[in-house]
């Protein structure tokens, strides 16, 4: 046994050595021990609740959220039978300027044909993600077609438009890098800049001398620390025809400046291909561009195509990635086989009839000249383009009562036998928000009096709404 007297002398020895800090912290954990030791015990247990009284106080969340009376979902039309130069809603035949077929090929009988062949022979669905069990002979003809087609080494094809770009993005670029973007890029491209967590800088719409600014400063911000500028990856992001305002950007000035300051460029061809270009490739052909110049490029099948699906093209080396690390490659079903030969389909029209895209922009460029006639709205979008804006020339400070009027037009406009929609933005989600307006969009087989009607009833019904508006 050690004697009391032995461990009070060890003690006050300890006491002697130790630093100010030394005894403060011993100090600390003494008390704290001593706290746990007689405080804990001496505190009043809670009595155990049973489950019965916590299911009496639970309050579940309902499934499903109140919806407010205004929500667009609930401002339901019903198609009936096929949507191409005519579209029958709620019963009334309409002239369509409200659906993104612009070469007409939802109506090519051709097309139906192949599409019903190959369901007859593959099914509905393929029942899987392409990396397990959903790649059948189709898949990869398409991408060996769409290759071809674009004069690239390869392309991979994805199930949706949306997540084709959505994908894209942050496959590669990742936290810590930077990416330059337009400001007026759509819900899709936001959603790929969201996911791959990349620090951000919004440029002026089509504003080379604001994104040079940017790059400037960037650079700048660089040269005070090298190191980290070395380890850093850049990427520059812009769509050829841009959805939210239907103009054109200045792909050779992007590829100038891209070379300057050594940025990776992501091109979504989605409204250009099948649109823009001899053979239907889209801005980089129309452009004459050097197609190496543009590292990667995306499109959605959904548009000229008609049919479902978008698909990457570029290097071998810039597309196998994809394989592994594009999330809507990897985990979504692929794309259904009749709807992959339906894409086949229409390449096989592009390359056979390249008179089409010249028909699908003289259309455009004679929607254009009649958009200044217009009393009542102010245009956007670029002659060939097949998508213009229209915008009240009367500017109401409240949005949503905006958006209002034009959703009023637009119904009594399909009550008159045009169809037509407003554009549809989630408002508090977008980062730059778009103005409301009128989308048109241009059909390749609608007729100089279809679109002499369709303008005729457009500024009939506008003249109606917003003189009863006040």
């Amino acid at each position: 046994m050690v004697s009391t007297p032995y461990i009070i002398n060890e003690i006050y020895d300890i006491l002697q050595k130790s630093s100010p800090f030394e005894l403060t912290l011993e100090a600390l954990l003494a008390l704290g021990l001593i706290w746990i030791v007689f405080y804990k015990r001496t505190t009043t247990k809670k009595l155990p609740v049973s489950e019965e009284d916590i299911l009496a106080r639970w309050t579940p969340e309902p499934l499903v959220a109140e919806v407010p009376p205004d929500h667009p979902a609930l401002k339901t039309k019903v198609v009936h039978g096929p949507v191409g130069r005519m579209v029958n809603v709620n019963g009334k035949e309409c002239i369509n300027m409200a659906t993104h077929n612009y070469l007409g090929l939802a109506e090519d009988e051709d097309i139906k044909q192949a599409a019903i062949k190959s369901l007859r022979k593959y099914g509905v669905g393929s029942c899987g993600p392409r990396g397990f069990y959903g790649t059948v002979d189709v898949h990869l003809e398409l991408e060996e077609r769409l290759a071809k087609f674009m004069q690239v080494e390869e392309a991979v094809v994805y199930s949706y438009a949306f997540s084709t770009i959505a994908s894209a993005i942050p496959a590669y670029s990742k936290r810590g890098d930077l990416i330059f973007v337009d400001e007026c890029v759509n819900f899709a491209i936001q959603k790929g800049l969201d996911a791959s967590r990349s620090k951000i800088f919004y440029y002026k719409h089509n504003d080379m001398d604001d994104l040079e600014r940017l790059l400037q400063k960037q650079q700048a911000d660089d040269k005070r620390n090298p190191a980290k500028a070395k380890k850093t990856r850049r990427f520059l992001v812009a769509e050829s025809i841009y959805m939210n305002t239907g103009e054109v950007c200045p792909l050779p000035r992007l590829v100038e400046l891209r070379a300057r300051y050594k940025l990776r460029l992501f091109l979504d061809e989605s409204l250009s291909f099948g649109v823009l270009g001899d053979c239907g490739r889209g801005l980089i052909e129309h452009c004459n561009v050097d197609k190496t110049e543009v590292d990667l490029v995306s499109a959605g099948l959904e548009w000229s195509a008609a049919t479902i699906g978008g698909f990457c093209a570029g290097s071998s080396f810039i597309v196998e990635h994809q394989r592994l690390s594009g999330l809507g490659y990897c985990f979504s079903a692929s794309l259904p086989p009749l709807l992959t030969q339906a894409a086949i389909s229409a390449l096989d029209r592009f390359e056979s009839s390249p008179r089409i895209f010249v028909e699908l922009r003289e259309r455009c460029r004679t929607v254009s000249d009649k958009l200044s006639h217009l009393k009542h709205f102010q245009a956007r979008g670029d002659p060939l383009s097949p998508v213009k804006h229209l915008y009240l020339k009367h500017k109401h400070e409240c949005w949503a009562h905006e958006k209002m009027l034009l959703d009023e037009i637009s119904t009594e406009c399909i009550d008159n036998g045009l169809a037509v929609v407003a554009a549809e933005y989630l408002e508090h989600m977008e980062k730059h928000c778009p103005r409301p307006s009128i989308r048109l969009t241009v059909n390749r087989l609608l007729s100089e009096k279809d679109i002499d009607d369709a303008f005729r009833i457009l500024e009939h019904v506008s003249e109606k709404v917003l003189a009863s508006a006040g």
